[in-house]
């Protein structure tokens, strides 16, 4: 009896903890579908007495939200993938190959990630600058091909691989690109998968850094193009909340298919090398 009402308890709090945690969502939503009079209505109600797509009508009518979809699928893609790539190549060198320095190279690495992303972000513009790269796509996306932490995570994954099949792939004559590309990128699904997830992610949601580098209209990503809709007087909340809508729709899709990878992401990182 005593381990049925923990029980009971236990799914009563989780299940309010999940209503807290999801209320911002379900707001976002409500908002978005609501008329201008019952969002700035004051006080504000829980329960929309209208649903109408006004404020989606109105999104695609005054913004190029499509062209913004674009930019920001074109550079999240293409960040991921180069991820993925340089990442774990980074990782299999320092989990798997000798070679002069690599474990001093490695802790320099790690203690890169230490040093601010505002620190870099000047030196940086003046070197996309100076190739005639602001205000163009590859702005956004050379300085976000590789990250510190992907190569850790990579690293600390492809050390838990055994080397007897490496060795064995030697033997039977791979070279070293095969071993990495038929042995070590096929074991590691799990690793390139959270990888993957959190790189789109975190690039999808990118706001700072190209708000600097992208000055056209036509070019911003849907993060940038967003804050343009809210004036120096005026604040649409009906307008931005179905932008934040059509933005947030693409990471809880993900979410909700690839769930199982963010959990097991919460674990990689932990592994002991």
């Amino acid at each position: 009896m005593t381990e049925r009402v923990v029980r009971t308890a236990a799914y009563i709090l989780l299940f309010l903890w999940a209503c807290f945690t999801l209320f911002p969502l379900y707001w976002l939503l409500t908002t978005a579908l609501s008329p201008r009079e019952a969002v700035l209505a004051m006080p504000p109600s829980l329960v929309p007495g209208e649903i109408t797509m006004v404020n989606f009508r109105r999104l695609f009518r005054q913004a190029p939200i499509l062209t913004w979809i674009r930019n920001s699928a074109v550079t999240s893609v293409a960040i991921t993938a180069w991820h993925v790539l340089f990442d774990t190549a980074a990782g299999y060198a320092f989990a798997k190959r000798q070679f002069p320095g690599r474990n001093f190279l490695f802790w320099l690495l790690i203690a890169s990630m230490m040093i601010p992303e505002q620190v870099t972000l000047v030196p940086v513009f003046m070197m996309l600058d100076r190739f005639g790269l602001i205000d163009k796509l590859q702005a956004v996306i050379l300085p976000g091909m590789a990250a510190t932490f992907g190569v850790f995570l990579m690293r600390q994954y492809i050390q838990t691989l055994p080397s007897e099949l490496e060795e064995a792939a030697r033997i039977d004559g791979c070279s070293e690109l095969g071993i990495f590309t038929r042995i070590i990128l096929p074991l590691c699904k799990p690793a390139l998968g959270v990888l993957a997830i959190f790189t789109f992610v975190a690039n999808w949601n990118q706001f700072m850094w190209p708000l600097i580098v992208l000055n056209s209209r036509h070019r911003f990503t849907l993060q940038v193009g967003l804050q343009t809709l809210q004036s120096e007087f005026l604040t649409d909340y009906g307008l931005l909340m179905a932008g934040a809508s059509i933005s947030a729709l693409p990471t809880i899709v993900l979410f909700l298919f690839f769930q199982r990878y963010f959990i097991s992401g919460l674990t990689l990182g932990g592994i002991k090398g």
